[in-house]
């Protein structure tokens, strides 16, 4: 097998089992949960097969909304990054967007931090607009979209900064 595919599956599992086990445990202010499991979609490698990350954000998100009982708000809103991925891409490092991707661990960049922003904002709203599912509630949307969103990043951040190899 693969190196690369037993990293990835890795990298499902385990961003999986902490959003289950500790992350949705989190509620600062009693309503803002970090969803750092979008770390998978991410990170997913450039090269491989477009169809694979939106089938497999789905899994993800299916999972995730098995888990928390939230009627497929989770795999919307993983299915919908998945497919806007490449042109956040585009938006944050440019063009030659696939060259920046290969070593996107080895330094945190601005465009880096564009780039998981402007992800982790996009999904934030999906997820909140589908759950709440209400304009009436724009306001309360926004305010869960921006705390969980700054949340979310620097949980994100946190994980880059472990998973970063060491430099010798």
């Amino acid at each position: 097998m693969n190196s690369d595919l037993l990293i990835n599956i890795f990298r499902f599992v385990s961003l999986l089992l902490l959003q289950v086990v500790l992350f949705n445990n989190i509620e600062l202010f009693g309503f803002v949960t970090p969803y750092p499991y979008i770390l998978f979609i991410l990170l997913y490698p450039l090269d491989w097969n477009r169809a694979g990350l939106i089938t497999a954000s789905f899994l993800l998100g299916l999972i995730l909304d098995t888990f928390n009982n939230s009627g497929g708000v989770h795999a919307a809103a993983c299915v919908t990054l998945a497919y806007f991925r490449e042109p956040f891409l585009k938006f944050s490092f440019g063009i030659s967007y696939e060259y920046h991707m290969m070593k996107i661990t080895d330094k945190i960049s601005n465009e880096l931090i564009t780039y998981l922003a402007i992800s982790t904002i996009f999904h934030q709203i999906i997820l909140y607009s589908l759950e709440i599912f209400s304009f009436n509630f724009i306001l309360e949307i926004l305010l869960r979209t921006l705390l969980s969103s700054i949340l979310t990043l620097t949980f994100i951040i946190i994980l880059i900064f472990l998973i970063k190899p060491t430099k010798k």
